[in-house]
């Protein structure tokens, strides 16, 4: 019938969607002959009984149907209930955005938080050392090792290894990521992370015996910086977190970078730091 598309054998029907790509249609015409097929194309797949076949040929396509009759050239294709899914390359997309994000948002929570530890590890150092400082001073009338020619903190405290401790680790702060100096060294040149306030007596027990390596070895009021704020060196064994200081009754406690009171120097004592600095 003029108008109308006989399906003949072997016709073959292109359909393009967004989901399924470019598709070939293959009708083989019924033992038995087929009415005149209706222009849209669920009805002509339903006049025409068919048997239908197709086959992916690329991963995009025209969104018309071609066919040998004009009657149904640029035919809308009618929407498949296709069930759809990612591949393994937008799931590995997504999941290298997520850790991106993961490690943008808790990368410097993290290291933060390693430093604090190592903050609170750093004073259990300073504790053991002051159990050797405090067997010394029972030993020499109260007074803490004290050296005329010293000009670091590991001179000064020479005194204490390996009579009074054994464990030349405890020198080293746990924020600073430094080797131990080896053994066969005598301590007097080991590298060590602590400032040393030398001249200091048993009785000074409000005053500070030991800190963290400090910018620089004045004295130094309240509100001015013992410790960096920057990150960089001198005086960041914490980075910019501030540091410890041990008193001379055996406590330790954290502060900032900037003193919260003043670290004076009294008349015959120095400060003195680390090799390190």
């Amino acid at each position: 019938m003029a108008g109308e598309c006989q399906p003949q054998s072997r016709d073959i029907f292109w359909l393009g969607s967004p989901v399924l790509g470019l598709v070939s249609l293959q009708f083989n015409p019924p033992p038995f002959p087929s009415p005149a097929l209706p222009r849209t194309l669920n009805h002509f797949a339903i006049a025409g009984g068919a048997g239908l076949r197709y086959r992916t040929l690329m991963k995009r396509g025209l969104n018309h149907v071609r066919c040998s009759t004009e009657d149904f050239r640029r035919l809308p294709f009618a929407k498949a209930h296709t069930l759809t899914g990612f591949s393994l390359i937008e799931l590995l997309a997504v999941a290298a955005i997520l850790l991106l994000l993961f490690a943008l948002y808790w990368g410097p929570r993290t290291s933060q938080n390693r430093q604090r530890q190592a903050q609170q590890d750093c004073q259990t150092h300073l504790q053991k050392i002051y159990v050797a400082l405090s067997i010394y001073a029972g030993e020499h009338a109260n007074t803490f090792p004290a050296d005329a020619g010293a000009r670091t903190s590991a001179e000064a405290l020479a005194a204490l290894v390996p009579r009074y401790t054994s464990d030349a680790a405890v020198f080293l702060c746990p924020g600073i990521k430094a080797a131990a100096t080896p053994s066969d060294k005598p301590f007097r040149q080991h590298r060590i992370s602590y400032a040393y306030y030398m001249g200091r007596r048993v009785s000074d027990s409000q005053q500070a015996l030991m800190s963290d390596a400090q910018v620089n070895t004045l004295s130094k009021n309240a509100g001015e910086y013992a410790f960096s704020s920057t990150g960089k060196p001198p005086g960041n064994n914490h980075d910019k977190l501030g540091g410890n200081l041990l008193f001379c009754d055996g406590s330790a406690t954290a502060i900032p970078p900037r003193l919260p009171f003043s670290l004076t120097l009294t008349q015959g004592v120095v400060l003195l730091n680390p090799t390190s600095q």
